[in-house]
């Protein structure tokens, strides 16, 4: 790591780095699947090995921090154990079992001239992830940039700096013994945060695309300053909407795992909308259980009313990603209400519905225009993992390119083969 370095030499770094980056994503554009494959399968192995490496860097990660007074979701999703470095192997070899999608025909179709036109799937080049605290995201980003045949260049936050790097040097030893160069996976050195903004200008034409990954203050400047494209997670605030026709005991389970499984992740639900038809039976098992958890409710009026004790929800409470153990509370008038409050107050992420009745369903299923909509299932399953993707570098809450959980498929752009037998164009 560079201690001190003056603008001058971060602003030479980051060329050096993004001159490197553009060379590798050459290479990798034409790599085999073989190649790439055995890259990743040997990093997991590297990580494998390295284990009490990764866990020590860790280590001096989170004593760096422990004076700080961060949040416990902060301090969860930057600790690493050995059932997390585990699972970033694990997640390493499922992405290589993936189909490689360079190179896929995505459609294909013969004009009437005889000229036969092919969509084809090619990689985008060289990405820049800027992230914060997950250490787990340089594999996750490096094993899936590498997939799709991108060049990467990773820029974690400070607090986890050490935990990135050791994770990253076996990515680079996984390239080296598959015969890729080994700035195909580039890490930024130093916690400067002149390096974010060399990122965000480009670095002279050498990065194609941003994806930020990390809270609220870091999407939006990322968002507000970036001069090449961006594909954008601002921020996770789910809710999850129970119906009148919701089952009480599925409402209960699902509601706690959607809150409560891991309160630090932008799947987590922030908002519980209940139907007020079932007030009188499904609100207070539901809190009840909430609580039992260890789960802080803010409440509406009418909540409160019925569940004496509550802390009083505001405003506020309805705009706010918690990722914490807290949970703002309001009853609504059935899919009317739910859609309302939710078309107000959502970050476009990811939104569930708990209901029997399949038009009620199909409202909120058209209605809603978010990312990710689950029907009778906790929010937790906004993953990319989970949707079979083998992994993601984030969710793309926008509208252009990806949206929803980012793999190696939404990693990759277009270009169109035709193939003519002497047609001339009259």
């Amino acid at each position: 790591m560079l201690d001190k370095v003056t603008v001058s030499d971060v602003e030479t770094l980051m060329l050096e780095i993004g001159v490197q980056a553009k060379q590798a994503a050459r290479h990798l554009a034409i790599a085999t699947s073989e190649a790439k494959n055995r890259a990743l399968l040997a990093a997991a192995d590297a990580i494998i090995s390295a284990k009490d490496e990764i866990l020590a860097a860790n280590a001096r990660d989170l004593q760096s921090v422990s004076d700080k007074g961060l949040q416990p979701s902060f301090i969860d999703r930057l600790t690493l154990n050995e059932t997390r470095v585990d699972d970033m192997a694990e997640g390493l070899r499922a992405i290589a079992a993936l189909p490689d999608p360079v190179g896929g025909v995505i459609a294909a179709w013969e004009r009437p001239n005889g000229l036969k036109i092919e969509r084809v799937r090619t990689p985008l080049g060289v990405i820049g992830v800027i992230y914060e605290s997950r250490p787990n995201v340089t594999a996750d980003a490096g094993a899936l940039c590498l997939k799709a045949g991108n060049a990467v260049i990773l820029r974690g936050g400070s607090d986890s700096l050490h935990s990135s790097q050791a994770i990253h040097r076996c990515l680079v030893e996984g390239l080296t013994l598959a015969g890729l160069p080994e700035h195909a996976i580039q890490i930024v050195p130093i916690a400067d945060r002149a390096a974010v903004g060399a990122m965000l200008s480009g670095l002279q034409g050498a990065i194609d695309v941003i994806v930020p990954r990390g809270g609220k203050s870091l999407v939006a400047r990322v968002q507000s300053e970036a001069r090449v494209p961006v594909f954008a997670h601002l921020e996770g605030l789910c809710h999850i909407y129970v119906d009148g026709s919701a089952d009480l005991d599925m409402a209960v389970s699902v509601v706690v795992n959607a809150k409560m499984r891991r309160t630090g992740i932008c799947g987590a639900a922030e908002t519980l909308l209940i139907d007020r038809k079932v007030a009188s039976t499904h609100l207070a098992p539901i809190l009840q259980a909430l609580i039992a958890k260890g789960c802080e409710i803010r409440a509406s009026q009418d909540v409160q009313a019925l569940v004496p004790g509550l802390k009083a929800a505001t405003e506020e409470d309805w705009r706010t990603e918690y990722l914490e153990a807290i949970l703002s509370v309001t009853l609504v008038d059935g899919i009317d209400g739910a859609i309302a409050h939710i078309n107000t107050y959502s970050s476009n992420h990811t939104e569930a519905v708990l209901a029997e009745d399949p038009q009620v369903v199909a409202r909120f299923f058209n209605e809603i225009d978010s990312a990710i909509l689950l029907h009778n299932a906790s929010t937790q399953f906004a993953d990319g993992g989970e949707f079979g993707m083998g992994g993601e570098i984030g969710i793309a809450t926008g509208k252009m390119h990806a949206r929803g959980p980012v793999g190696v498929e939404q990693l990759t752009s277009f270009k169109y083969r035709v193939h003519g037998t002497g047609q001339t164009r009259p």
